[in-house]
């Protein structure tokens, strides 16, 4: 093994280690250092002098010993060195707590009787400052701001040995931004923050508040944007700089007001046709406000006022788009809800009332803007007619008749509903038809007609129509009298009320038949001495005939449907009175009366006749009547031959007949105008 080595010295410079120098031992290859402490020890193995062992306690006295060593073994242990390790550093705890100031602060080191600190700029410029003290805290003042300090720190013992030492590299806070600068974009509703840039300042910060919120911008450039900004409010800007120090302090806020807000509540009234007021409620921060008004034809117009409401013209049947702006320093409230505003359509106008019947009127108008339907209401009496269509024209039927209306028109429009203001118009209906109650016969052609009258004022015309021609009479009552109507004719007669307003339809027609007309002309003819023919013309409106033949000594009827008759049991020579009675199919009589007819003279009885000579006859009869004249008529083949004898005789002769013949004798009355009669009885003379 080799020599015992031999410490020349051992002292300690770090609080962990004692560093051991000793002359170099032939042989030995290499050393082993010890440092003891009551029992714990710590080894280490070093190649040559110096050598130091580590990992010792701070202020602590230690043996310390050296054995050599080669590859026959180590050495015995040489003589000891008592050392003690020097004084931990103290561990700093290092703020800036100002922008001028760094605050230093350890905890206690054992065995410290005091603590050296010092501080200097990193760059080396300007001055070092130093402080001794037996506290365990300091503050260095009046620093720069921003500026990176480097601090030293150590403890020494009571016999004014140092310790280890402790650097620390802090910076100071930085100053507070000056020169802040707010610009305001009102149409992004932002905010440029800009300052000068702060020595030291790694990052910014800017505190945009309000009330209760908070914005935060944070930067490392001299400006910044914040977005998202209200409208209406208040904002006070500050900015911090800051550095791996901290904060500086914020600069004096900075107060922004941003734009308006858009006006709410907004209103629209038509306070009265054709003024439109728009009211609104105030905003904050609104110093004046401008209300835009543009109507659907392209016109726009403004009102600028520091009032919450404006007045403006109005046409009926536009809409008007309105939008309200409220302005200030910083500019014009963002674009709020833009309002519509439909005005009444307007009224019609070319208005025109056209009666189709008396209960039917046609309206007409000319299109209005704005309308999109239009409603006609007629309001007559308690009695309304309603009518809705797209269309410029409306049919109002079932309309009271001899009724006043008043009939509106109104322009009705889905945005803004009916204009309530159109003026009516005045129409009166036609009259009400008449009813016909009665006709009665006041004379042989003429006919009174009564009618119920249900009109306020009217005039009446009775009509009766028929195939004879038309016939009227006027009243303005309840009846009329129609004149000189044809006999044995049929009427249709009816009845119309005239007013200003119109005709009336006509009443139901009630039906109207004349007498029968008497026959103009009647012939009487005698066919046997009791036959009587009696034949007339034809009787308008006439379908049988009764004709009577009436004397005191009897009376002979006939009734039928030809124009003539035979009337039996006539008396010869006899006056009667001729009556005849024209009837109608409905049963009407027209009694006619003519001149009395006279039967022939009655035929002479007990006719005989006697020979003259052989040429000649005396004719004898038995005369009826003194008074009547009679002839004898002689009729054969070879001639004819009469007689007439003297007045009031009852025969006479016929001379210078021929012989040989058969003669038909006949004596007979001589009629009115010499007429003979030819049913007297014949004899037969050979």
């Amino acid at each position: 093994a080799p020599d015992i080595p031999v410490i020349d010295q051992a002292y300690s410079k770090l609080s962990n280690s004692i560093t051991v120098e000793w002359r170099a031992v032939p042989g030995a290859t290499n050393y082993m250092l010890t440092a003891q402490d009551g029992d714990s020890f710590v080894e280490t193995i070093v190649k040559s002098s110096p050598g130091t062992v580590t990992g010792l306690k701070p202020a602590t006295l230690y043996r310390i010993t050296i054995r050599s060593i080669n590859s026959g073994g180590k050495s015995q242990p040489s003589p000891f060195r008592k050392v003690k390790t020097v004084l931990a550093a103290p561990i700093l705890s290092v703020h800036s707590p100002s922008c001028d100031s760094i605050a230093v602060s350890w905890k206690a080191v054992p065995m410290a009787a005091g603590f050296s600190v010092s501080l200097m700029r990193s760059d080396g410029l300007g001055r070092m400052l130093k402080e001794n003290t037996t506290n365990t805290s300091l503050i260095f003042t009046n620093l720069d701001p921003g500026t990176l300090y480097t601090i030293k720190a150590y403890a020494w013992n009571a016999n004014g040995m140092p310790g280890d030492d402790f650097m620390y590299n802090q910076r100071t806070s930085p100053n507070a931004p000056v020169d802040v600068k707010v610009a305001f974009n009102s149409g992004a509703l932002r905010a440029v923050v800009s300052w000068m840039p702060t020595e030291g300042a790694l990052t910014y910060s800017v505190v945009v508040s309000s009330g209760l919120l908070k914005l935060r911008c944070n930067t490392s450039s001299a400006s910044c944007i914040v977005p998202s900004l209200h409208c209406g409010s208040e904002y006070y800007i500050s900015v911090t700089a800051y550095n791996d120090a901290g904060p500086s302090k914020p600069t004096d806020a900075v107060s922004l007001k941003t734009i308006p807000c858009a006006p709410v509540n907004i209103s629209i009234e038509e306070d009265e046709p054709g003024h439109l007021l728009v009211s609104w409620s105030s905003v904050s921060f609104g110093h004046y406000y401008v209300v835009f008004v543009k109507s659907d034809d392209g016109l726009e117009v403004h009102c600028n006022t520091s009032h919450t409401q404006c007045h403006f013209q109005s046409d009926c049947g536009f809409t008007y788009f309105i939008s309200v702006f409220a302005y200030n320093k910083a500019g014009q409230s963002p674009l709020g809800d833009i309002f519509n505003y439909t005005t009444a359509p307007c009224c019609p106008s070319d208005f025109r009332a056209v009666f189709m019947s008396s209960d039917t009127v046609r309206v007409t108008w000319a299109p209005v803007r704005g309308a999109d339907l239009y409603e006609t209401r007629a309001a007559g009496g308690s009695a309304v007619v309603l009518c809705k269509d797209t269309a410029t024209a409306c049919t109002l039927s079932a309309l009271r008749c001899d009724t006043p209306y008043n009939i509106t028109v109104y322009s009705v429009s889905e945005a803004r509903g009916s204009n309530t203001s159109c003026a009516p118009q005045y129409v009166a209906t036609a009259p009400c038809s008449p009813e016909i109650k009665n006709i009665s016969k006041e004379g042989l052609s003429v006919i009174s007609v009564q009618w119920q009258s249900n009109n306020e004022e009217a005039t009446y015309v009775v009509t009766a129509r028929g195939e004879a021609g038309l016939w009227h009479c006027t009243s303005t009552g309840n009846s009329c009298t129609l004149m000189d109507l044809p006999c044995g004719s049929a009427f249709s007669v009816s009845a119309v009320a005239r007013s200003p307003a119109g005709q009336s339809l006509p009443s139901y027609s009630v039906a109207l038949e004349t007498a029968p007309c008497c026959p103009n002309d009647v012939v009487l003819t005698q066919v046997t001495q009791s036959v009587t023919n009696i034949s007339w013309s034809v009787g308008m409106g006439a379908q049988t005939y009764v004709t009577t033949l009436e004397s005191p000594k009897g009376q002979a009827k006939c009734h039928t449907l030809q124009n003539y008759c035979l009337l039996g049991c006539i008396t010869c020579g006899t006056n009667y009175t001729v009556s005849l009675r024209a009837i109608s199919e409905t049963g009407l009589t027209s009694s006619c009366t003519y001149q009395g007819y006279s039967s022939s003279a009655c035929c002479p009885s007990g006719v005989k006749l006697y020979r003259l000579s052989n040429s000649g006859i005396r004719v004898f009869w038995r005369a009826s009547d003194e008074a009547i004249n009679y002839n004898a008529d002689l009729c054969g083949s070879k001639g004819n031959f009469s007689c007439t004898p003297s007045s009031g005789l009852s025969h006479c002769d016929i001379t210078e007949i021929p012989c040989g013949d058969v003669y038909t004798v006949v004596v007979a009355p001589v009629a009115d105008k010499m007429a003979k009669l030819t049913f007297c009885p014949k004899k037969i003379y050979s």
